[in-house]
């Protein structure tokens, strides 16, 4: 049996949309399919962010505080934070403290917000250019923030561009597309590529689910 030594099969967006108006029972004929279809395409990428399924646009990241500073800017593409602690290093010995994340108002309603010690718990103010706030106030400039980031996808701006998505996901992403498309075009099959979609959806996000039974903590030194 030959096989294809083969393994780069990567659609770009124009194709991944040439193949959602196929499931709908049309062509992809005209310059305005084609901007439609990638403004679909981007409308999705975001339902996904909302959904939080693109763990693989997870980045690890580092912010050496300032002493008395509380609030900090991040990327302006940060979707999410998913940990934080914080890491001291005392005589070469290095210790991540876990930091607890608090909500909005309970960061409005800490009465002395400058008081000075180990930060212990953070805020992720989710603005058009995302800050975390942590409080206590930090009480030296040498501890550093270790977090883990959900960043934005990239956008299907052109239609030669390909998608920032593993191979796995392709299914969930033409069947995702084929919904969209089929809302503006092809109403009648809307229900049956909703239903299809959603399966694929729950396929694709229990693959990105960490696959570890479980997780081993190091018990964390207070200084």
């Amino acid at each position: 049996m030959a096989l294809s030594g083969s393994t780069n099969f990567e659609p770009n967006i124009t194709e991944f949309i040439e193949e959602a108006y196929e499931r709908c029972g049309l062509e992809l004929r005209t310059g305005y399919d084609l901007k439609s279809g990638i403004r679909s395409a981007n409308l999705m990428l975001a339902e996904w962010a909302n959904r939080g399924l693109n763990q693989w646009t997870i980045e690890q990241a580092t912010q050496t505080v300032t002493e008395g500073t509380t609030s900090y800017s991040l990327n302006s593409n940060v979707i999410d934070l998913l940990d934080v602690v914080l890491r001291r290093t005392v005589n070469d010995t290095q210790t991540d403290i876990s930091m607890n994340r608090i909500s909005r108002s309970e960061y409005i309603n800490i009465p002395n917000k400058n008081s000075k010690a180990r930060p212990s718990q953070f805020f992720l103010d989710k603005l058009s250019t995302p800050s975390i706030k942590i409080w206590p106030a930090p009480e030296n400039s040498t501890d550093v923030l270790v977090f883990n980031k959900l960043v934005r996808m990239d956008d299907a701006d052109t239609g030669s561009n390909t998608m920032d998505m593993p191979f796995r996901f392709y299914p969930c992403f033409a069947a995702g597309l084929a919904y969209y498309i089929s809302q503006k075009r092809a109403p009648q099959l809307t229900a049956q590529l909703k239903s299809l979609y959603e399966e694929e959806f729950r396929r694709a996000a229990d693959q990105d689910e960490d696959r570890a039974s479980f997780q081993i903590r190091p018990r964390l030194r207070v200084l």
